[in-house]
């Protein structure tokens, strides 16, 4: 089967996450990667102000290029690129997921091999009101990851994914 070509009954995600999962991802963001570069810069520049005034006229320009634009580049473009990309599908014999934001991830996973279905949230997630349903096959490439859905649509889609995963004979057992 070409690498474009979808199984029977399965058609590209068209179910896209929660729009506040973009709040989601930015919390993240600032938590993880922004956050800490703009506080280094801030450390960079206050103590090049209090003990190396001298160094202003290059350290300023180069805190600039290498911490504060990446830092806000990321916390501006990835929630909206990430929002973008990510969907999910389920079919009557597949589960396919899209994810990513700079490196995209297409996964299908044949519902005869989901052996289980979890819904994690977590602090950040809780307060946003999402969750993210992981579904984990018999397979090597690894879980299945759909983030950012409303808890609702969370617990739906798990039960879905549950009943329609008994329906079909497997061999994840």
């Amino acid at each position: 089967m070409p690498a474009h070509a979808l199984p029977p009954g399965l058609r590209p995600p068209r179910h896209r996450v929660d729009p506040r999962a973009r709040r989601w991802w930015t919390v993240q963001a600032l938590l993880s990667f922004s956050g800490p570069l703009l506080l280094t810069a801030v450390a960079l520049l206050v103590c090049a102000l209090l003990f190396f005034a001298g160094a202003l006229p290059w350290l300023g320009p180069l805190v600039l290029v290498v911490l504060v634009l990446p830092a806000l580049g990321y916390l501006l473009v990835m929630p909206r690129r990430r929002h973008a990309v990510h969907a999910w599908e389920l079919g009557s014999e597949a589960v396919y997921a899209a994810s990513g934001w700079y490196w995209q991830r297409r996964r299908i996973a044949p519902l005869s091999r989901v052996q289980t279905v979890d819904t994690v949230r977590g602090p950040v997630q809780r307060r946003y009101g999402l969750a993210t349903v992981t579904v984990t096959t018999a397979s090597t490439a690894g879980d299945i990851r759909i983030a950012g859905l409303s808890d609702a649509d969370a617990e739906e889609l798990s039960r879905l994914i549950g009943h329609a995963a008994q329906a079909v004979p497997g061999d994840a057992a």
